[in-house]
């Protein structure tokens, strides 16, 4: 018998309006008493359902451990499922809009604080909200589907990839991790319990890549280096010939319009100076002086124009200077026809140079240290080829011995992970089969991060069959089956905290069934764990149990989910048991099950 502390967790729901999001979420607080030894916090908190085929409403709070969920068939069992895998992701049909609704919503809240990569992906999305993530799907009887996540509008791409590392689906349906060859890959290197295997190779060969893409990248340029070469010493020649300083061709562009336009600036400086003094009875500096002296007149009667006086004064003073400013000006003014020829030569140059390397005139001084860097990489091209030749191997050598190192430690946890899967297949009916985990050696100079090998999950149901890749199982029931064993046998590596399995018990009964029922529990003590299921056996060793029911009120069918008391359990399993007539004898039986499952 099992041998396990009794728990508790209390989880309590309240609305809330979220200023973040804009809208009201349901909140869960946990309250956890005693708790059997080793077991993580639970990851599914809560589901709200609206609207939902037959689910007008439901609120259901969800506790770590063995969930059960039972009820006769047609009641809408998996109806929870569908919805959460609709939240996850799964495709979104307005057929499971409930009749005479406008739409349907699914709602489901998870605790991400035991769950690094969840965590690391809501950050990386800008996407996390305090240990806490809330998807709600909304599917509209008339148009699309919208998601959410934590309040931000999120495409259906991105619900898939979150839901993978927070729920795993088993059963018939499309969300099964085990059925990816990464993720077969990632239980094995999980199941070594060793991540420092791993991450010497990842680093060895971010490595190798790093020195090999500098290879490559030097050994494309070595390939074209000769016509390049000579291309970049002639350009280099030609820009250091005309040794052009920087600022010069602002400064010849501003010299060669004052000599291209000489004699304007010539005749017009004249005739403003003409006007300004040399006109004796008009000029500018003569009326300035008539008026001064009248001024001054006028003030030895009214003090009051002395401020007047002194403006009229200082502007005298003002246009003398600039008299004399001007007139240096035209004396210094010379044509020159050589100078203009000279600059306009050199301005020819230089634009010629900036149209052949489509650049402007401005930027050929910084061009020319970034040719002639180039220039000397490519004339030193085949000494640093040589040298990296000698990086590469090493680092190669490097990567090959981290790689040998994990492909040892993965071929003796894939025996052991063999041995352990297809003996627990043998107590879960299927007596002969055979579980295998294949690791294909990649070539030799191919090189992963992920390793130097491709690990397979190859089965066999029934003796005397071939072994064949997981994803080729026929039977939904035994895929469910050997994913149970699988994940028990691994629990050790917890890749996904959430389990659902969808009536693995599908063709077993009796001891079988009972095995399957422990098995399950034994993966809820460290997992939480979802179940559907019609076997009492399974049932009965639940921590916890729901009973799924199909009401009919006011001519509409309405599914109902209760959680059950002990002696609401007690019934339930008598129903499962005896069917439509339930005895006492009935009863005792679902009681001793239930008692022996929690001893």
């Amino acid at each position: 018998m099992e041998k396990q502390r009794h728990h508790h967790v209390e989880l309590e729901t309240h609305w809330r309006f979220c200023h973040k999001y804009q809208q009201h979420i349901l909140i869960p607080r946990l309250r956890y008493t005693s708790w059997g030894e080793g077991l993580n916090h639970f990851m599914l908190t809560h589901i709200h359902i609206w609207n939902f085929a037959i689910v007008e409403k439901l609120d259901l709070a969800l506790e770590t451990g063995l969930t059960v969920l039972t009820g006769e068939t047609g009641a809408g069992k998996s109806i929870l499922l569908n919805a959460l895998g609709l939240a996850l992701g799964d495709r979104a049909d307005s057929d499971v809009v409930r009749h005479g609704a406008d739409k349907a919503e699914v709602s489901v809240s998870f605790y991400t604080g035991n769950n690094p990569a969840a965590e690391a992906w809501l950050r990386e999305h800008e996407l996390d909200s305090a240990d806490e993530c809330i998807i709600r799907r909304t599917i509209s009887a008339n148009g699309p589907s919208k998601a959410f996540i934590n309040g931000k509008p999120s495409p259906i791409s991105q619900l898939r990839e979150l839901g993978e590392m927070l729920v795993d689906l088993h059963g018939q349906h499309e969300h099964q991790s085990l059925m990816k060859r990464s993720s077969q890959a990632e239980l094995v290197d999980a199941f070594i319990g060793d991540t420092k295997l791993l991450q010497g190779v990842v680093s060895a060969y971010r490595e190798w890549k790093q020195v090999n893409e500098e290879f490559q990248r030097l050994s494309r340029a070595s390939a074209e280096r000769d016509a390049r070469l000579d291309l970049l010493r002639f350009q280099v020649q030609e820009l250091e010939a005309l040794n052009l300083a920087n600022g010069e061709t602002e400064q010849l562009e501003h010299e060669h319009k004052r000599l291209a336009n000489i004699n304007q600036l010539v005749t017009t400086s004249e005739r403003v100076m003409h006007r300004l003094q040399e006109s004796d009875e008009y000029s500018v500096s003569h009326t300035l002086s008539q008026c001064l002296s009248e001024l001054q007149d006028l003030q030895a009667v009214d003090e009051d124009l002395k401020a007047t006086t002194e403006m009229l004064d200082s502007a005298t003073i003002q246009l003398n200077e600039t008299i004399s400013e001007l007139r240096h000006y035209i004396n210094n003014l010379e044509t020159d026809p050589a100078r203009l020829s000279e600059v306009e030569e050199r301005l020819n140059e230089v634009h010629t140079l900036a149209r052949k390397h489509h650049v402007q005139a401005e930027e050929l001084v910084s061009l020319l240290p970034t040719l002639q860097a180039e220039l000397a990489e490519l004339e030193d091209a085949d000494i640093r080829l040589e040298k990296m030749q000698q990086t590469i191997s090493a680092a190669a050598e490097r990567y090959r011995q981290q790689a040998q190192q994990l492909s040892q430690a993965r071929q003796q946890a894939a025996t052991h992970l063999s041995k352990q899967v297809t003996a627990a297949m043998q107590e879960l009916s299927m007596a002969g089969g055979k579980f295998e985990v294949r690791l294909e050696t990649l070539p030799e100079d191919e090189f992963s991060p992920q390793g130097q090998e491709r690990a397979e999950f190859l089965v066999s149901a029934n003796p005397g069959q071939p072994l064949k890749p997981l994803t080729k199982v026929a039977s939904g029931g035994e895929i469910s089956r050997i994913s149970l064993a699988i994940q028990v046998c691994a629990t050790e590596a917890a890749l996904i905290p959430t389990l659902v399995f969808d009536e693995v018990d599908v063709g077993i009964g009796g001891r079988v069934a009972e095995i399957v029922g422990q098995k399950l529990r034994t993966l809820g003590n460290r997992r939480q764990v979802l179940c559907v299921t019609h076997l009492p056996q399974v049932a009965a060793l639940g921590h916890h149990h729901f009973q799924v029911s199909k009401q009919i009120d006011q001519a509409l069918t309405i599914t109902r989910i209760q959680s059950l008391k002990t002696e609401q359990r007690v019934d339930e399993l008598a129903r499962m048991l005896g069917g439509l007539e339930i005895t006492e004898q009935t009863l005792s039986h679902a009681r001793e099950m239930i008692e022996r499952a929690q001893a």
